[in-house]
């Protein structure tokens, strides 16, 4: 490796195939070609993975790095699974074997099948994710030749075939005879791929170079006599090839450094012709000595960088198929894009650097650094002007003591001057911190001082090209476009590790940072000189923000710091989210316990710069509702008398419900408006599993389905929705369809009302009463309009149950899982008050009229009235567009039912929000918990330990396996989130740091126990006794959620006052 200057770099920049964007700046000698390196660093913990989808989206491959100990963990596959959807290629670092010799004590033959596994399971979950995208094509070519098929008659034959057979995947995998795997120990400064070996011994031995590299790793032995390579090398008892040539010989150099044999030390030395120093030799710590040779005889550095250059991609090799997945947003399809859009995939696949290729720039993050640390803060030699002032100042200070020594007054030009020269040099020397953009030049050059248009997420080119005037530019006065600023690039940095350079262009396929964007770009965007450029692609992040915290200062006074610090936080960081509630809290949310650590510590130290509060983490809950149990809570099937019991709770229960609301048998809830003029039943039912999952999975599609029903309601002009979609939305509806079967879901998927809450969640409203027959697949019906009598108040029940869901009964938190269902709706009574109001209406105007007629003939006609210019607006008005009736229609029948309860419309969203409420309370009420998959890897002596801590905090352990050829233990277990804080602290504490977590946010579960129940039966009671003393975890949840919302807790000040309490202390 070679530290060159900033203008050979800066050539470098010019030459697309020469870079190599994978991660921290260097030059490579590699052959006779020079190569640019952007080496992006990412963290390696699972609350970090946003970082790592910010570094990968910039790349064009990626180094995946792995424990040669610990093998395939969770955040592996997320690597993996984050690689595989921004379509990069990997390579493979097996690091820390080291710890194979030292830690494992493993022999060379143990090591090599330790290392197989490894690659086995690796190229497992490349397979996976392989065999997943084939079959998904597959699927949507046979939908496509579908309603070819349909109309060919005759006998039909099904191909069975998958489409795996036909597909090339070798080239996906990871194997050292193809290069893409380096086996490595970093700490001492040695790696290798089997090239290295190859060549070594092809002249040591005499075989050719391509058959060592086939044969170095896998199933072949060197036959001695022969002088042969053979192949099965375990059934005959021989050492394998990998083990003969590399790994002895690694093995014995370790033993004789740890050792100390210096005849051995000096043998190898001399025969790989290095030269190690008297001091490396000498050193009292082994692993110096150790690292001298390794470094010089298989130097890391070289192995990596040289697998780079040759196996991973340079910024001319991107490929369509992820071109196109950058361009198209949503579910939109590259083929519905404009044609002036879908022409600027030339431009990426050609990585132009031409002055007529236009910018295309994606920022993936901002980050902060010190304002001191910026190119034009740097201390330079200082001018001739600069000594001169310096001295002045200094000259004046001198004045400023003589005179104060002598008891004289200051002169107050003096006193000013000095000040303000002093108060200039305290402001710049003033901590501030400077955003940077993160980016990468996908096409064209970009430059200082040049004017870019900055495209939001929510841009859309095909609306604005119809806008704007063809071939305009950023620097051109332009109406105002919905999601899109012009902006100046100020500055523009080579980014050097920790130093900036600065930089007057940048051309394409490099990475670089861009200052001035702070007002423009929040978190990620895209910047272009064409409009037709469309934004690209949201970042996968594979870590959801669960883990809430309230902040506030602790000086009441700084607030104003606070709040600007958490909106640099949120700019500066692309996973947190920050959030002021309804009660005026400011909230952070973050992925998990570290991630929120390391934002406090910003918040404190970096942005905001002051003391502050935070609260107990808020944890998320849910609100569902079950089937009743057939058991009771001492497992004895539900009897007689336990249903005696059961009924006297539900009287109870229903006592709760208000007058004026009648519960039927089996849940119905029936409730009038407070006005009396409109009726409604409502029923909740819990939905099957299936179904709950099903809706989570598919928001984004519920959402698009959502926005099209609406511009189809409101007639607005949208772009017709594409094939791809539709077919989407009729998949999703046939599995709705497929999992609510039964005679309860007759006809339930054709009678879906709305989604809800914020109408993309995981609950169903379904309309069962005659006469209205609107639904959420208006899309694929393309039915206009509802026409009937509950069409100008239907938005409002759906608002009632928004609401409904947004907030449950039990604590203010989210419904999930509950269908509604509406079956009757009566408004008789409405309809016969509103034509009773329009007859009075129309005979007052009636009246009103001839008033004004009366008034208008008898003014001068010079005098034109404003009754008579009203009325014509209105004439015209009327005369306009359909639209404006309706509207008008809707406010009058608004009008004509308000009365001292309010708007008729208000009266039905508060009577559905409490009709749900009391059909949820009427049914089994549960509380559900958000889940962590929690991994822990632990030797045979402290799982007992680590059982205790699980089962402490809640947790089930769901699997155990031994790893193969180690004395470690993988634990898969399900942990509440609630219980998950100091969990990882508490397991390193009990198993004296021999076993380590990895909590990942999974699901939501169920809690089993009600938080209402109280012992009813004998049974019960003599379990439980009669205060029901063992703690309802559903109930204590329930009631933490209460409290901190403010909400009615019922809860006795003194408990179990029978018993004795011993004041004095026990001697």
């Amino acid at each position: 490796m070679v530290v060159t200057s900033l203008e050979k770099m800066i050539g470098l920049q010019r030459e697309p195939t020469s870079i190599r964007n994978i991660c921290i700046l260097a030059h490579v000698d590699h052959g006779n070609q020079e190569y640019l390196i952007n080496l992006i660093d990412s963290p390696g913990h699972v609350d970090f993975s946003s970082e790592v989808s910010t570094a990968v989206r910039l790349c064009d491959g990626c180094i995946i790095v792995l424990d040669a100990v610990e093998g395939v963990c969770p955040q592996t596959q997320a690597v993996l699974r984050q690689a595989w959807l921004e379509n990069i290629r990997p390579v493979l670092v097996i690091n820390k074997i080291d710890r194979l010799i030292v830690e494992l004590k493993l022999t060379p033959q143990e090591a090599y099948s330790h290392l197989k596994n490894i690659l086995e399971q690796v190229n497992a979950i490349t397979g996976a994710l392989f065999t997943s995208k084939v079959l998904e094509e597959r699927a949507e070519k046979e939908t496509e030749t579908q309603g070819i098929s349909d109309s060919v008659h005759g006998d039909q034959v099904y191909d069975w075939s998958a489409g795996l057979e036909d597909t090339d995947d070798s080239h996906l995998y990871f194997s050292p005879d193809q290069g893409n795997v380096v086996f490595a120990s970093a700490i001492d400064g040695w790696g290798f791929g089997i090239e290295h070996f190859a060549k070594l011994y092809s002249q040591k031995i005499g075989i050719k170079h391509a058959v060592l590299l086939k044969t170095l790793w896998g199933d072949y032995y060197l036959n001695t006599k022969a002088k042969k390579i053979m192949k099965g090398d375990q059934s005959k008892g021989k050492k394998p090839l990998f083990v003969q040539l590399v790994l002895d010989n690694i093995w014995s150099l370790y033993e004789a450094v740890l050792k100390r044999d210096k005849e051995k030390i000096d043998k190898i030395v001399t025969s790989l012709g290095l030269k190690v120093g008297a001091r490396e030799s000498r050193h009292a710590d082994p692993k110096v000595h150790l690292n001298a040779i390794c470094s010089q005889w298989l130097p890391i550095s070289q192995a990596v960088l040289s697998m780079v250059c040759s196996k991973l991609p340079s910024p001319l090799d991107i490929t369509a198929e992820r071109v196109e997945k950058l361009m198209c947003v949503g579910a939109r399809t590259f083929d519905s894009l404009p044609p002036e859009t879908q022409e600027l995939k030339k431009m990426f696949m050609k990585c132009s650097s031409e002055d007529t290729a236009p910018v295309i720039v994606f920022v993936s993050k901002m980050f902060a650094v010190d304002f001191k640390t910026l190119p034009c803060n740097k201390p330079r030699p200082l001018t001739q002007e600069v000594i001169a002032q310096r001295r002045e100042l200094a000259r004046q200070r001198h004045a400023e003591k003589l005179i104060a020594s002598q008891g004289q007054e200051l002169p107050e030009q003096l006193t000013s001057q000095t000040e303000s020269m002093t108060l200039k040099t305290v402001e710049q020397e003033a901590d501030k911190e400077s955003f940077i953009a993160f980016a990468r030049v996908f096409s064209g050059v970009v430059r200082r001082g040049q004017k870019i248009f900055v495209l939001g997420p929510k841009y859309d080119p095909a609306e604005s090209l119809n806008k704007l005037p063809s071939g305009c530019s950023a620097a051109d006065d332009l109406p105002s476009i919905p999601h899109m600023a012009c902006c100046t690039l100020e500055n523009l940095y080579l980014l050097m590790g920790r130093g900036l350079e600065d930089l007057e262009e940048v051309p394409s396929g490099n990475v670089l940072g861009i200052g001035g964007l702070q007002e423009f770009v929040l978190k990620s965007a895209t910047l272009s000189t064409s409009p037709a450029c469309p934004p690209f692609t949201p970042l996968n992040f594979e870590a959801t923000p669960i883990v809430r915290v309230a902040v506030e200062p602790k000086h009441p006074s700084e607030m104003p710091q606070l709040v600007r610090g958490m909106k640099l936080l949120n700019q500066a960081d692309p996973c947190v989210q920050v959030l002021i509630q309804e009660t005026g809290e400011h909230v952070l949310v973050t992925a998990g316990e570290v991630h929120l650590q390391r934002c406090l510590d910003d918040l404190k130290e970096r942005f905001a710069k002051i003391q502050i509060s935070v609260s107990e983490p808020i944890i998320p809950f849910r609100e569902t509702i079950t089937r009743p149990p057939k058991v009771d809570m001492v497992n004895e099937e539900i009897g007689k008398q336990q249903k005696v019991a059961v009924i006297h709770q539900a009287k109870e229960d229903q006592n709760k419900i208000p007058e004026g609301v009648q519960v039927d048998s089996d849940g119905l809830i029936t409730m009038s408006t407070p006005n009396k003029y409109a009726t409604l039943s409502v029923r909740a039912m819990p939905l099957p599993e299936e179904v709950t999952q099903l809706l989570e999975e598919n928001s984004d599609l519920i959402r698009t389905m959502e926005q099209f029903n609406s511009s189809l309601n409101e007639d607005k002009k949208m772009h017709e929705i594409n094939q791809k979609i539709l077919d989407r939305i009729q998949e999703f509806k046939q599995k709705l369809e497929k999992n609510l079967q039964g005679r309860k879901w007759r006809n339930a998927v054709d009678q879906i009302w709305s989604f809800g809450p914020r109408k993309c969640g995981p609950n169903i409203l379904l309309s069962k009463f005659e006469g209205y027959r609107k639904t959420v697949w208006q899309c694929l019906d393309k039915t206009t309009k509802e026409v009937s009598k509950y069409r100008d108040f239907d938005n409002s029940i759906v608002s009632g149950f928004q609401l409904a869901t947004l907030s449950g009964p039990m604590c203010e938190e989210p419904l999930m899982g509950v269908c509604f269902i509406v079956e009757k709706w009566d408004m008789s009574k409405a309809e016969e008050q509103m034509s009773a109001n329009r007859q009075d209406s129309e005979e007052l105007d009636a009246t009103e009229q001839t008033k004004n007629e009366d008034k208008v003939t008898s003014l001068p006609s010079s005098y034109p009235t404003e009754s008579s210019s009203e009325n014509k607006k209105l004439q015209d008005g009327s005369q306009g567009s359909p639209n404006s009736s309706e509207k008008s229609s809707k406010r009058k029948g608004e009008t004509l039912l308000a009365d001292c309860y309010g708007p008729f419309s208000g009266q039905l969203i508060a009577t559905m929000k409490e009709a749900c409420r009391y059909a949820l309370q009427v049914k089994p009420q549960r509380l559900m918990a958000a889940m962590y998959t929690c991994e822990i890897m632990a030797t045979a002596e402290v799982l007992g330990r680590v059982y205790a801590v699980l089962s402490k905090r809640e947790g089930r352990v769901l699997q155990e396996e031994m790893k193969e050829g180690t004395d470690m233990f993988i634990i898969k277990a399900v942990l509440p989130v609630a219980e998950s804080f100091g969990f990882a602290d508490e397991i390193r504490k009990r198993t004296s740091g021999l076993a380590s977590p990895q909590l990942v946010f999974s699901h939501w579960e169920i809690i089993s126990g009600d938080p209402f129940w109280v012992p009813t039966t004998e049974e019960e009671y003599l379990h439980f006794g009669e205060k029901a003393d063992s703690e309802n975890q559903a109930r204590k949840y329930m009631n933490a959620v209460r409290k901190r919302k403010g909400l009615y807790v019922e809860e006795k000040i003194v408990e179990h006052a029978e018993k004795q309490r011993t004041l004095s202390r026990n001697k």
